[in-house]
């Protein structure tokens, strides 16, 4: 068996595991075990995956496999990865075990809510191993499905409307995109759906003109594109901590990833046809979810808002085509990943002591909870790009990348889309400000007690990989920039 397909194996042992579980303990058992062992699977896949790249490896795709699944169409279970893939899946595996833990005191239906996250996380690993865009299709839809059922019944404040919206907004998308998948699959002859094999044909301009913005826009809502990212804010305010977690940190980062594996790197010529209109729609995604974010009280929806401001980012370096800027797409991916995941459980801690969300409510919790304020504090600095934190080396190559192309156009969205580091420097330092330091206006916070030993394991984990993809950047730069090559040049012919 391909040991990609572990990745996919392992869930579903995981969902084998906790079906038949008897109790809670049993329940957090199964997932601890399987969640570690995604992590380490992840982590060795990433060493692998390296040492054949220096030993020589030139493949587009390692560790490829394909098992014919449906003849009549060319359906076929087919995966690889490459250096984009890699850290997708070491990103996921961090959130996953990270999200285990923050979860540990979920009530109630605490088996049936783990059924439901394992489900989700399945689609995604399933998602970035995949090769063929049918099988892709296949994990896209099972990783957005839960989400309707993990906010619906688990969420908080307006979650069932949350939960209807986010769906709706997101099978919308998904209609463009089978849409799109099938323009692709008969554009290039009908012979076959592997994205390495079609990739070698020429799809016909025409083609591309029409499936490539229905292709980019049916990813681009997953990842929170203007104006079609309204679903965000409230999916993110009503999910579970969890949930808010590995939707924010993982499940927008489907889109990027297939805006840029499918719709760009298959459709190079509708890529340079629609780029401009969409480059308009992704800095308006930067600037206005910056600013929205600045006008919040709520602390789920401030990092929702930003959560868009920082994905819009993502499309907008890829729409700018050059090899640094979709390199730094790559590390915002991660950076956003990491960062967005820390913030969310920390945002949840708070609010499971305090009961609210509302930053007119909130003071001087430094002095009582010591622990997540210098890990909130840690967040905020990581999301406004401080130097020697993630924020810093993905914005700085995004915004190095997207100031080469030497028009008046771009680089005038590029000085555009640079306003949102001030403007997100202005929200963060407000709500820390507001919420940690100062006196505490309310006697019944006095009394709350700090991060538990599973929450302080969670954000430890996260704030390690923040901190050190700042301070040693350049083994995912790599990584990542190898595998970006083939896709631009496919997009410069």
């Amino acid at each position: 068996m391909n040991i990609l397909s572990l990745f996919v194996l392992i869930p579903l042992l995981m969902l084998l595991g906790l079906w038949i579980a008897r109790n809670v303990s049993q329940v957090k058992g199964v997932m601890v075990v399987g969640s570690s062992a995604l992590l380490v699977l992840a982590t060795w896949l990433t060493v692998a995956y390296i040492g054949m790249r220096q030993a020589g490896a030139t493949e587009d795709m390692l560790f490829t496999d394909s098992i014919m699944w449906y003849a009549p169409l060319h359906i076929c279970y087919s995966v690889g990865v490459d250096g984009i893939s890699v850290v997708m899946l070491l990103l996921s595996a961090i959130i996953v075990f990270t999200g285990t833990f923050a979860s540990w005191k979920l009530k109630p239906l605490t088996k049936e809510y783990f059924l439901w996250f394992t489900l989700l996380s399945t689609g995604v690993f399933g998602f970035f191993i995949s090769t063929d865009l049918f099988t892709m299709f296949m994990f896209y839809e099972v990783a957005l499905i839960p989400m309707y059922l993990l906010i619906g019944v688990w969420g908080s404040g307006r979650k069932e409307y949350s939960a209807m919206k986010l769906t709706l907004m997101l099978m919308g998308g998904s209609a463009f995109l089978l849409i799109g998948i099938l323009g692709i699959y008969y554009g290039a002859g009908g012979e076959t759906m592997n994205i390495l094999e079609i990739v070698k044909l020429k799809i016909p301009t025409e083609i591309q003109q029409i499936f490539f913005p229905l292709t980019f826009l049916g990813f681009g809502v997953l990842g929170a594109l203007f104006p079609f990212h309204t679903w965000s804010p409230d999916g993110h305010a009503s999910a579970p901590t969890a949930v808010s977690m590995l939707h924010a940190g993982v499940l927008m980062k489907l889109g990027g990833y297939g805006c840029f594996r499918v719709a760009m790197y298959l459709m190079p010529t509708g890529a340079a046809i629609w780029g401009d209109f969409f480059l308009i729609l992704t800095t308006i995604s930067v600037v206005y979810g910056a600013f929205s974010a600045v006008v919040q009280t709520d602390l789920k929806y401030i990092n929702a808002y930003s959560s868009v401001s920082h994905c819009g980012l993502v499309l907008f370096a890829l729409l700018m085509m050059t090899r640094v800027s979709a390199t730094g797409a790559i590390l915002q991916m991660l950076s956003h990943g990491l960062m967005t995941a820390l913030f969310f459980a920390l945002i949840g801690m708070i609010y499971g002591r305090t009961h609210t969300r509302d930053i007119r409510q909130l003071s001087g919790l430094m002095k009582i909870m010591p622990f997540l304020s210098v890990g909130y504090v840690i967040a905020g600095l990581a999301n406004l790009g401080l130097p020697g934190l993630s924020g810093f080396i993905a914005e700085m190559t995004v915004f190095t990348g997207s100031f080469q192309v030497n028009d008046v156009f771009h680089r005038t969205c590029t000085i555009i889309a640079t306003t949102s580091i001030v403007i997100t420097a202005v929200y963060i330092l407000r709500v820390v400000g507001k919420i940690l330091y100062g006196t505490c206006d309310n006697p019944e916070h006095l009394k709350l007690t700090d991060a538990t030993w599973d929450e302080r394991l969670s954000v430890i984990c996260l704030i390690a990989a923040v901190a050190g993809l700042g301070l040693a950047p350049w083994w995912a730069s790599d990584v990542i920039s190898g595998s970006v090559e083939p896709i631009i040049s496919q997009l410069m012919r």
